[in-house]
């Protein structure tokens, strides 16, 4: 009868963490990788709206977004979390750069104060994510200053990671070069803008949380 009872307490324990499945997933990554986009497609696949506006100007995403109660399914599986959509982070921020896409000085500097804040928030809120997803842009060099930074933040939490080479669509895209960088992650390539392989994304996301 005790060895009943302890299997049984040993069960209901094991089944009840199982189904704790509600998390904090944060999306990180440089500037214009496609964070945006990807939380974007997570939200209509999962929602049926997007999240956030999307350009080609860095750091158009300067404050912390949330989406609470997302809830993605794979057969009997699911995990529900809050989606967390970080500002882009990045080692240096210089408003001329931003006068190139044809802003004022004003409107430049401006955004630049913005967009260094958004850093901060974006390196402050790690402490408050479960589970991340590193968004690169696989079309750029991936032993960047920027992300051996956020790799090396998230190893030392020891937080959970899958990385997302992005934009495999376009010709330039390095997927194996990537995979290289980070061997003792988990990387999926997708298409965030056009939802390739988006499947595969969840099956990755489902790997990782466990």
């Amino acid at each position: 009868m005790v060895n009943i009872f302890e299997k049984f307490i040993k069960t209901f324990f094991k089944n009840l963490f199982r189904r704790k499945k509600h998390i904090k997933l944060g999306l990180y990554g440089p500037p214009n990788a496609g964070k945006t986009t990807l939380a974007n497609k997570i939200c209509e696949d999962w929602l049926g709206e997007s999240m956030g506006k999307v350009t080609n100007i860095p750091h158009e995403t300067r404050e912390i977004q949330i989406k609470e109660q997302i809830v993605i399914k794979s057969g009997k599986k699911e995990i529900s979390f809050n989606l967390v959509d970080t500002p882009g982070i990045a080692t240096k921020i210089d408003y001329e750069d931003f006068m190139k896409f044809g802003m004022s000085a004003t409107n430049a500097k401006k955004r630049a104060k913005e967009a260094t804040k958004g850093v901060i928030d974006s390196i402050r809120w790690l402490d408050n994510m479960d589970t991340v997803v590193v968004v690169l842009d696989a079309t750029k060099d991936p032993y960047s200053q920027v992300n051996i930074t956020i790799i090396g933040n998230l190893e030392a939490r020891k937080i959970p990671v899958l990385i997302v080479a992005n934009k495999v669509d376009l010709r330039k895209a390095k997927m194996k070069k990537v995979q290289s960088a980070f061997p003792q992650y988990h990387v999926v390539g997708i298409s965030a803008k056009y939802g390739t392989n988006i499947d595969e994304f969840y099956q990755g996301l489902f790997k990782v949380v466990g």
